[in-house]
């Protein structure tokens, strides 16, 4: 490559994403024989609601259905995602024309939130633990990351009192992620009501990230639900957990309307809608009746009993109740670190476990399973590493 052809400076602050270069790693290392069993990534394994399935085959064999789609998505899609809040969550009166923006997935909102939101140095609260696409966004915008650790003595939650000692002038926008990945906390409506007047007193756009609220969940909760919310708060959500659609790429942002049609005004520019037919199928999906949930929770429910006996067998000791779709425990004090220690349980047992270090340094010390494995598959990863350990 020449000198004058070289890669923007914005790349020099991010690397490849994890699980796209540990997932090609182990997809070799199988091809060779070795059968690793991965419980890395959170990517369902389980079907979609068949009306789904068949909404999408219907629209797919109409003749006129294929053309550009319109990137706020279609109007009784949106209709659907404001139904499903005010449903499943009790947030009642969204405008679906102003106050709900499709999107491809929670990753693209936040990368278009980002762009929308803040300038070069502009400040942003970034989790620690949390998911890595927080921190890769703010660094691609080149704003400025301020970590605000969560720790498992203060249940995973902010510290307050540490937030209110940073630069605040500095910084505009502030990622949550309750119920929370990596650690599974459950949201609390106390903790939501703490950072909707955080950041109205402070003047901090709080998005508030809730894909994993029906998963092993009794109780669905919103940072709407808090009163005042709507007016300096967004939200992103997605069919890919609790429909187990992750691969159909569909989510929403639910929020301010001003702020909306700044993210929409990057997103217009971007991409030109989603499929027709993926949005015909995500509008069939978000009718699924309570009974789609209980089945799926049971399900999960006892995958992770299974996922808690492995962590027993590795010394890792999980603090239950967990939501999500993973289990996360600490690693006992006389074992290696995380990033260590997952690389030993792959060579001796052949099951990859996700080092809890990849969400940030407060990760170092945890791993975290994946559920998104059969049973029985979960069950021969516990027999490998009860043999090994």
């Amino acid at each position: 490559m020449t000198q004058k052809i070289r890669p923007a400076d914005r790349l020099s602050q991010i690397k490849a994403y994890f699980f796209a270069t540990k997932l090609k790693e182990i997809a070799k290392l199988n091809a060779e024989g070795y059968d690793i069993i991965s419980l890395g990534m959170g990517g369902p394994d389980l079907p979609p609601p068949h009306a789904a399935v068949e909404a999408a085959v219907a629209t797919l064999e109409k003749d006129n259905t294929h053309s550009y789609q319109p990137a706020m998505g279609l109007p009784e899609l949106r209709r659907a995602f404001a139904d499903f809040y005010a449903r499943w969550y009790g947030i009642d009166g969204l405008d679906p024309d102003s106050e709900v923006l499709p999107l491809a997935g929670s990753k693209e909102g936040i990368t278009f939130v980002s762009m929308a939101l803040l300038n070069k140095g502009d400040g942003v609260l970034v989790p620690n633990p949390g998911y890595p696409a927080y921190a890769a966004a703010s660094k691609l915008v080149e704003a400025e990351i301020f970590n605000y650790e969560l720790k498992a003595d203060d249940g995973w939650k902010p510290d307050f009192e540490a937030l209110e000692k940073l630069p605040l002038e500095k910084i505009k926008l502030m990622w949550v992620n309750y119920p929370n990945m990596p650690t599974g906390t459950p949201a609390d409506l106390e903790v939501f009501e703490r950072l909707v007047e955080f950041g109205r007193h402070n003047d901090i756009l709080i998005v508030n990230d809730n894909p994993y609220s029906f998963i092993l969940s009794e109780k669905r909760t919103s940072i709407f639900q808090v009163e005042g919310a709507r007016d300096h708060c967004l939200e992103m959500n997605s069919l890919s957990k609790c429909l187990n659609m992750a691969g159909w790429r569909v989510g929403m942002l639910i929020g301010n309307a001003e702020i909306l049609s700044w993210v929409h005004r990057v997103k217009s520019n971007v991409d030109s809608g989603q499929p027709r037919f993926i949005m015909e199928g995500a509008i069939a999906a978000l009718q699924a009746p309570q009974s789609w949930y209980d089945e799926l929770n049971k399900v999960y429910a006892e995958r992770q009993k299974v996922g808690v006996e492995m962590m027993k067998a590795l010394s890792c000791e999980p603090r239950l109740p967990q939501q999500g779709l993973f289990v996360w425990a600490r690693i006992a004090d006389h074992l290696p670190d995380a990033m260590e220690y997952s690389q030993i349980i792959q060579d001796k047992a052949r099951v990859f476990i996700t080092p809890g270090a990849i969400f940030g340094t407060a990760g170092k010390r945890y791993l975290r399973i994946s559920l998104c494995t059969p049973v029985e598959k979960l069950r021969e990863a516990l027999r490998r590493i009860q043999e090994a350990f």
